[in-house]
């Protein structure tokens, strides 16, 4: 259960990532959520869309996971590497931020799973 719990939040971790990225990137919200200038976000924001959108991905894949029970194991495993990967690289190209928001919980599903 308590695994179960944790494989949402990183899934709801991305699914909110997809809202800034995909919806809110050129506002308030989003400028102050990624410290962007006004110009920076708006002349970024298709990229940022498109980054939001495979944020998206993760999360299905893991709600999916969850959602076949039992035997979605191994695609909550896929995904939460994936979501571990891309959570390193962008923590050493991006912001150390990212290990904490997207690294770390990854892990804690992972080895959540592992010992369950």
């Amino acid at each position: 259960m308590f695994a179960t719990i944790l494989v949402a939040v990183v899934a709801a971790i991305h699914l909110y990532i997809l809202v800034l990225e995909m919806f809110l990137w050129n506002t308030k919200t989003g400028r102050k959520a990624f410290k962007l200038s006004a110009d920076f976000a708006r002349e970024t924001r298709v990229l940022a869309a498109n980054q939001g959108l495979y944020n998206g991905f993760l999360a299905a894949g893991l709600l999916w996971g969850l959602w076949l029970g039992e035997r979605g194991i191994s695609v909550i495993f896929f995904f939460l590497i994936c979501v571990l990967i891309a959570g390193v690289f962008g923590a050493v190209t991006a912001s150390r931020k990212i290990l904490y928001v997207q690294a770390l919980p990854a892990l804690a599903a992972m080895l959540a799973l592992l010992v369950r």
